[in-house]
């Protein structure tokens, strides 16, 4: 629900500044093992729509990495990590990865579950007491956005309080207090609501069962077995990002924006242009998003992981296929979501937003394609995620005429849902 734009002269800066001899203003960074090899044929076009989005979009920087084993593996960085200055970002910056935690969260529950230390079907008052309905919400119609609590990154209050304390340290307890003075929107199983209340609710379920904080399930179970040694899950009272990281920005407030990702139209072209200034909001607590959006990574550790989410790794044979058979329809064509997993088009994982900044992750288990797409940016001018923008761009590269425009499922309109922009997305 943050939002970002730059200027197309900022943007004009950004390509002036990325490292880079040709003219697109991107840098390409072949895969070790690639190194003296031609780059893939896909490169130029990839490059060419990604520096024209960004400079239509107002996306200040942005790495993108590519992997498949029919067209070859590739990374670009392009733009720039602080606006109006000469700053490359480079392949291994750090950004936070928002609700792409929300996949890790329910892969650590799903684990729980094969060990026989909890079942899908299990209510969530057995492991969190003061649950509206939580004698009958499941634990897997949390992981799938079906119980129908309100989300507490919703509330009005909520929100002037990050605008004003953006430094304030969140404990799930309290994000938990704010969702649970609302009504619930729906019976459990009704529908699909996309809600950052679910997620919190399974990180709580994962420290009592497994005895440790979240941040060392993560490491033991997901982090340390992948290799993943540049992703973390930080301390409610860290706001900082491992170096090297770009700046994150966003445009308005939280409070300006709780209605909608897009800026007010009469604004949006000052903000393509340069006239309507972002902020600053790299150093903002990511505490109020906890195990739905607080994670920290690397275009490299995303690519690594998503492989594994989707194709597996992470889970035994039989429990993965759980997962992807839960996925379903969530309105919108293109869309769908089931056990902390999302559908974009032909690519299955996530993506997370965070004020100031967008990532995407996105595996075809069909073509081994990999996608991740990292931005320094919220939302671009119009609402939509700066990632899938450039995401939407991409894809069409590699599917021609078969290719279907992705929807993001936690935005997706239609007969099923009823979701609303959520930060933390």
């Amino acid at each position: 629900m943050k939002m970002l734009a730059a200027s197309i002269i900022t943007v004009a800066v950004l390509s002036a500044s990325a490292c880079s001899s040709d003219e697109t203003g991107s840098e390409s960074t072949p895969s070790p093992a690639s190194t003296e090899q031609p780059q893939p044929e896909y490169v130029a076009d990839v490059e060419s729509t990604v520096d024209q989005l960004m400079q239509d979009n107002a996306i200040p920087g942005a790495v993108v990495q590519i992997s498949s084993p029919d067209r070859g593996d590739w990374t670009g960085t392009f733009g720039t990590g602080t606006i109006d200055a000469d700053d490359p970002l480079s392949a291994t910056d750090h950004f936070r990865i928002g609700s792409n935690t929300k996949t890790m969260t329910v892969t650590v529950i799903l684990q729980l579950v094969q060990e026989g230390q909890l079942s899908l079907d299990d209510p969530i008052s057995n492991y969190v007491e003061g649950v509206p309905n939580g004698e009958t919400i499941t634990i897997s119609e949390l992981a799938e956005m079906r119980s129908g609590l309100y989300n507490y990154s919703a509330d009005p209050e909520f929100n002037a309080t990050l605008d004003r304390e953006p430094e304030k340290a969140w404990t799930p307890e309290e994000l938990l207090q704010i969702a649970f003075s609302h009504p619930v929107e729906f019976a459990p199983g009704e529908q699909f609501e996309y809600s950052n209340t679910n997620t919190v609710l399974l990180g709580l379920v994962i420290e009592e069962l497994t005895e440790m904080p979240v941040a060392e399930a993560f490491e033991e179970r997901i982090f340390a077995p992948l290799g993943l040694a540049n992703t973390s899950f930080p301390a409610i009272e860290d706001a900082s990002i491992p170096d090297p990281h770009p700046q994150g920005y966003m445009f308005g407030t939280n409070v300006s924006t709780i209605d909608t990702f897009a800026l007010p139209e009469d604004e949006q072209p000052a903000a393509v242009a340069g006239t309507v200034k972002p902020n600053d909001v790299t150093d903002d607590n990511p505490s109020w998003t906890w195990t739905a959006g607080a994670a920290i990574s690397t275009v490299g550790d995303m690519t690594t992981y998503v492989k594994a989410l989707v194709g597996g790794g992470l889970l035994d044979e039989q429990m993965q296929q759980t997962r992807l058979d839960s996925i379903r329809s969530v309105g919108a064509a293109t869309a769908g979501y089931g056990l902390g997993m999302a559908r974009f088009g032909p690519l299955l994982g996530h993506d997370g937003q965070l004020p100031g900044f967008m990532t995407f992750m996105g595996h075809d288990p069909e073509t081994d394609l990999t996608l991740v797409v990292a931005t320094n940016l919220s939302t671009v001018p119009s609402g939509e995620g700066s990632a899938l923008t450039l995401v939407k761009g991409i894809l069409p590269i590699f599917y021609g005429s078969e290719y279907q425009e992705p929807d993001d499922p936690a935005r997706a309109p239609g007969s099923e849902t009823t979701a609303t922009p959520t930060p933390g997305g």
